[in-house]
């Protein structure tokens, strides 16, 4: 019996976690959930299971769900991560396929310091 989409992408997040979690050394994980409307960026400490510092589009000046909010997104969540002393992370794009908004988050994300 053929998968659903959904159900095809549940496994392919769990297949990217488990395979983060292999190379991860320690690092914190940049966590991306994309929806229709609004995208949101977590920095999570899996060690001990706190969220270290979110953004979305909800409370971003702009609001919108194009590339441009994305990538405010990604630029907030990496100033908001280095106050927090994280530079290093693991980027966690929630078996999302590395384009569009995902990709616009995570060069913002680059450009304003983060290293993964």
């Amino acid at each position: 019996m053929a998968l659903s989409s959904r159900d095809t992408l549940r496994r392919r997040a769990q297949r990217v976690r488990s395979r983060l979690k292999q190379v991860a050394n320690d690092r914190p994980r940049l966590s991306v959930f994309r929806s229709s409307k609004n995208i949101y960026a977590q920095v999570i400490d899996d060690a001990q299971g706190v969220t270290l510092a979110a953004a979305s589009t909800l409370e971003a000046e702009g609001k919108g769900s194009d590339k441009d909010s994305a990538a405010r997104i990604g630029k907030l969540i990496a100033e908001r991560a280095i106050e927090k002393g994280v530079k290093d992370v693991v980027f966690d794009r929630g078996g999302y396929i590395y384009h569009g908004r995902i990709k616009a988050l995570a060069d913002a994300a680059r450009e304003a310091g983060l290293n993964f």
